[in-house]
């Protein structure tokens, strides 16, 4: 057993001796190892020490706290006592090693509150040294600069000490005589001035602002109104010129259709006329291998009355034609005094009006031409027939003389007749009226139709025309009064 507790105790020898060997310190703890071999420095991380030989002293690694103030005014630069209050964070120097074995000639066995006070009397005198050497208005209004002036003129003592500066703000200022104070209140003062003045900047800004603005308003309502009026006028504007428009083309398409209207009126007549101017050289064709015409008389009256017709005609459709523009013209006058809009549209109707007149003045100035062409072609066909021709106006004419003699006694109701054979004596005298007007054409024009209509008997020709001729007569001469004979009754 003996062996076992002594290798027991010597384990445990052994085990203590370890653990008095070895020391360890955290970032915020500074170990100083002092011995016969001198110092070691233990920050931050394990070491080992020989137990008995060597001890081993704590310092703290942290920051410091140090309330450096002046206990009584000082006087500045320019005569005016202030006290000034600092708060110094203050830490040993660990990285330099001069720095840190001062601290640890200084510092090794005392408290961070001791520290901190005998760091306060330094800074103290600092301080003093520093207001001494500036002004009011700076220390108050520049205290980056004073704590800079305060840092640099401490550095070298607080590093004679060990220690070094991390931070150094200036608390506050104070004065004897208020004269701080003061300052604030004509600081205050030019501030509410300034505000006061920048207030009423603001205010009138603001009132231009909105008269500017009120104004910019009103201008874009003048303008949107002004936008809108000059867009229903320009509406308007349209609306009326596509009227006079479509009025113009309406006026331009019944004009036309007059104008084809009356195109086609003038093609029917031309092709009425050719008709009747054919069916006329036909019959004359007949008759010309049968009669000759007096050529000379009756081409001189056919063509004096086809030249006054014709020379009528034109006068006619020349003042109507004028007639027409004139009217167009004074109703187009009259309605352009009475709207100035509409005249576009009154010119276009004018110009209708106009249009229609020369159409219907030139249809009928056609047809006023192809009935002269028509009667200078029965002129030619009447001088080509000769006097088969003068038989032929004889016999138109005849029903018409017949019914002249014969229009008295279609007036009257009765007829009393007396004594025998009367009635073939009223025939005979009705006759007998005729042959006087057949004798009275051959004295005046010298035209004997007896011995012309015998002339043709045996050409076979007159005898037709004369039955054509007496078949007229009979009907148009009217109801013969039938002879009442008052033995009869």
């Amino acid at each position: 057993m003996t062996p076992l507790i002594i290798t027991a105790i010597v384990i445990l020898l052994i085990l203590l001796l370890l653990a008095l060997s070895f020391v360890s310190a955290s970032p915020s703890v500074i170990k100083v190892i002092s011995g016969p071999f001198g110092q070691r420095v233990v920050h931050g991380r394990t070491g080992w020490r020989i137990p008995v030989f060597e001890r081993v002293d704590t310092m703290t690694a942290a920051m410091i706290s140090v309330d450096a103030q002046t206990t009584n005014f000082v006087p500045t630069n320019d005569y005016i006592n202030v006290k000034v209050d600092a708060a110094v964070k203050v830490r040993i120097g660990v990285e330099d090693k001069a720095m840190f074995m001062a601290a640890t000639r200084n510092f090794l066995y005392k408290k961070p509150e001791q520290i901190s006070a005998e760091v306060r009397d330094t800074l103290e005198g600092h301080l003093r040294a520093i207001i001494g050497q500036m002004k009011l208005t700076q220390i108050v209004t520049d205290r980056a600069t004073f704590a800079e002036k305060v840092q640099e003129n401490a550095k070298a003592d607080l590093a004679e000490m060990g220690l070094q500066i991390v931070a150094f703000n200036i608390q506050g200022v104070t004065d004897e005589t208020g004269v701080i104070d003061n300052l604030g209140v004509d600081n205050t003062e030019q501030i509410r001035k300034a505000a006061a003045i920048a207030k009423a900047q603001a205010q009138r800004d603001v009132a231009i602002q909105q008269a500017q603005a009120q104004q910019e308003a009103n201008d874009a309502q003048v303008a949107s109104e002004l936008a809108i009026s000059q867009k229903k006028t320009d509406l308007a504007m349209k609306q009326a010129e596509l009227k006079a428009q479509q009025d113009t083309e309406q006026a331009k398409a019944d004009a036309a259709y007059k104008i084809q209207e009356q195109a086609q009126r003038k093609t029917i007549v031309e092709a009425t006329a050719q008709a009747d101017i054919a069916n006329q050289e036909q019959q004359a064709q007949i008759k010309q291998r049968e009669v000759e015409v007096t050529k000379q008389t009756l081409q001189s009256e056919v063509n004096a009355r086809a030249d006054a017709q014709k020379y009528a005609a034109v006068q006619k459709a020349d003042a109507d034609l004028y007639a027409r523009q004139k009217n167009a013209e004074a109703e187009a006058y009259e309605r352009t005094q009475r709207a100035q809009a509409d005249r576009d549209a009154m010119l276009a109707e004018a110009q209708g009006v106009k249009a229609q007149g020369e159409a219907e003045a030139a249809a009928t100035a056609a047809k006023l031409t192809a009935e002269a062409q028509g009667l200078e072609r029965k002129a030619e066909a009447m001088q080509k027939m000769d006097k088969a021709a003068v038989l032929q106006m004889w016999f138109d004419v005849l029903p018409e003389v017949a019914k002249a003699v014969a229009e008295p006694l279609s007036k009257v109701d009765s007829i009393t007749m007396y004594g025998e054979g009367n009635s073939a004596k009223m025939v005979k005298d009705i006759t007998e009226s005729l042959a006087q007007v057949n004798s009275g054409l051959a004295d005046s024009v010298g035209l004997d139709l007896k011995s012309m209509v015998g002339s043709f008997v045996n050409a076979k020709v007159a005898a037709p025309v004369v039955a054509d001729a007496v078949k007229d007569v009979m009907p148009s001469a009217g109801p013969t009064p039938e002879p009442t004979n008052p033995a009869s009754k």
